[in-house]
């Protein structure tokens, strides 16, 4: 595999922004010296440090590769690997495809995680704020579009991962330490989506 970096200088500022979503979330799933390496360089990723970018890509080909070999078949842990993913998926499917671009929909599914995850006593006050800052430092979004939580829960229930009518999500018990779980109070779920379509 060759990975020319160079071809990411003809991205778009906000497609660039949209990769380091799917890059943040590597620190946030399972390498939390990553995410803190990230704290450090993120507005130098943002501005086309081809150095830092390179460090980025390979630290994040590096975690994919691990988390892949460790369940070829997808019967366990490769699910994290969609952290945020199910309500991203769900709002880019209620804003139309192209109008949010995938990093930018699963961006803020992943505040919303931290969100439950913290309403779950997983996550501290400081560790969201700290998910927060950086993914705005990346460039991305922490707000979604206004939706319903009906909607949401309509969209979020054809996730791949739902089983018997139980949306599993991937929520986070720490920075660098996330899991598969239908372990949540359902009105959690709802307070979270509520609070995020105000």
């Amino acid at each position: 595999v060759v990975m020319d970096v160079n071809v990411l200088r003809t991205l778009p500022r906000r497609e660039l922004s949209a990769g380091l979503a799917e890059v943040i979330k590597y620190g946030l799933i399972r390498d939390e010296r990553f995410f803190e390496w990230l704290e450090v360089n993120i507005q130098s990723l943002v501005a086309m440090n081809l150095d830092l970018l390179i460090e980025a890509i390979f630290r994040s080909c590096q975690n994919k590769a691990d988390v892949v070999e460790a369940d070829e078949f997808e019967s366990g842990i490769r699910a994290i690997l969609n952290l945020g993913h199910t309500f991203g998926h769900a709002i880019e499917v209620a804003q139309g495809y192209g109008n949010w671009l995938h990093g930018e929909a699963v961006s803020v599914g992943m505040v919303m995680a931290a969100k439950l995850s913290q309403s779950m006593g997983w996550l501290s006050d400081k560790d969201v704020k700290r998910i927060i800052r950086l993914i705005k430092s990346a460039g991305l979004p922490i707000l979604p579009p206004a939706i319903s939580v009906e909607k949401y829960l309509e969209l979020m229930m054809l996730d791949k991962k739902t089983k018997d009518g139980q949306i599993n999500l991937v929520l986070q018990k720490s920075i660098g330490d996330a899991v598969l779980t239908d372990a949540y109070d359902p009105s959690m779920l709802r307070q979270t989506l509520e609070k995020s379509s105000q």
